[in-house]
């Protein structure tokens, strides 16, 4: 089979059980293994399944997934456009320089573009402070793909920041709400065979796949201790930013807590963006494996991160380098020890950038101007 069968044939096959009416999730199987998304997934892939003619239609499905990377591509530019921050030429590096991006949509189909195109949308909802419609989007990418938690952990920050304790409850419900709803045929069947299977955070990935561990030994690399060493770095990193990055106020973080009325007014929608990307960022960071469909899961939030702090006219050139760094360690097949240990180093530079360029600046005392200051002012007046 060509790269394009593999993964859309079972996709295909997996979604076929349930159109035959299958509800048990673990019947539900393709040549690749048993189906292992939410049920987002299904329904969406349901669609697809019979717009092309029961998968047949290949060259259909690519059209339709062309017409979603422009979809996708138009949603990131109206959140670049608020937030003012990446220069225009990186612009054409997003659109025309990822061979490996393009291949994920059109040539592979794969559904992490579905989840992530979703997913901006959300975003874009929460720029226009449509949070109850935000959320209910936000939980429709979740059930398609499960790596949208990775922006969980910052949206969790803003529903408190903008909304306080009990003000966020009603938007936890609607993210919730809606995976009930969505697994429900499922739940009534087989609720733990469904949530085994689709929300299963323990499942171990297989080394040959892995971009960013490479280097590593494969007994490391499936090492559960290790597992558990990422993921109190993952957990240790989002403490550090949400203290000292996310949270501008002089007050206690405990007070996002409280009443917004009862504290100073919301953050810009800049706030929103570099919360969410960031969120993502450090889960991507001290993730368990990265394959190589996962590019797209941060592709496109990569100009923002790296331009999203003070930058100078000496500084653009290093940071067009840095994303080439990046394109050419996603495109080397397999990964290798240098092209995984490349991809850390990029990674870390980032984190130290969006770390130390995004610091608070110290409050200066102004002193008090002179008489000779305050009469050249009114002079030049």
């Amino acid at each position: 089979p060509t790269d394009t069968e593999i993964d859309w044939k079972a996709y295909m096959q997996e979604v076929e059980g349930f159109a035959n009416g299958t509800l048990d999730y673990t019947q539900l199987k393709g040549d690749t293994g048993p189906l292992v998304y939410p049920a987002g997934f299904v329904y969406i892939f349901l669609g697809l399944y019979h717009a092309t003619g029961r998968g047949s239609n290949i060259r259909l499905a690519q059209y339709l997934f062309a017409a979603l990377y422009l979809l996708n591509l138009l949603l990131v530019f109206r959140i670049y456009c608020r937030t003012n921050k990446v220069p225009p030429y990186v612009f054409f590096f997003m659109c025309c320089a990822s061979y490996r991006i393009h291949s994920i949509f059109v040539l592979r189909l794969f559904n992490d573009p579905v989840a992530m195109a979703i997913l901006f949308l959300a975003i874009n909802l929460f720029l226009e402070e449509h949070w109850s419609w935000g959320c209910l989007l936000f939980s429709l990418a979740v059930s398609v793909k499960m790596n949208i938690l990775l922006f969980a952990p910052g949206l969790l920050f803003l529903l408190l920041q903008r909304f306080g304790l009990l003000g966020c409850i009603p938007k936890l419900c609607i993210c919730a709400l809606l995976q009930v709803v969505l697994g429900l045929p499922f739940l009534l069947v087989n609720p733990i065979g469904y949530l085994t299977r689709s929300f299963d955070l323990g499942r171990q990935f297989q080394f040959k796949w892995t971009v960013n561990w490479r280097f590593l030994p494969e007994e490391v690399f499936q090492n559960r201790a290790f597992h558990a060493a990422l993921l109190l770095a993952h957990l240790a990193g989002l403490g550090l930013f949400a203290l000292h990055r996310w949270h501008s106020s002089k007050e206690s973080i405990l007070t996002l807590l409280k009443d917004p009325a009862k504290r100073k007014p919301p953050s810009p929608p800049l706030t929103i963006v570099f919360i969410l990307f960031s969120s993502n960022f450090l889960g991507i960071c001290c993730s368990r494996s990265l394959h190589y469909q996962f590019y797209v899961w941060y592709f496109h939030t990569l100009p923002y991160l790296l331009w999203c702090t003070p930058t100078t006219k000496l500084a653009h050139m290093p940071k067009v380098l840095l994303l080439g760094v990046i394109e050419l360690c996603w495109n080397t097949y397999p990964s290798t020890f240098c092209s995984s240990l490349s991809l850390h180093i990029c990674h870390g530079l980032i984190l130290l950038q969006l770390w130390y360029g995004t610091a608070p600046m110290p409050v200066s005392h102004t002193p008090t101007p002179s008489r000779k200051r305050i009469a050249t002012s009114k002079k030049a007046q």
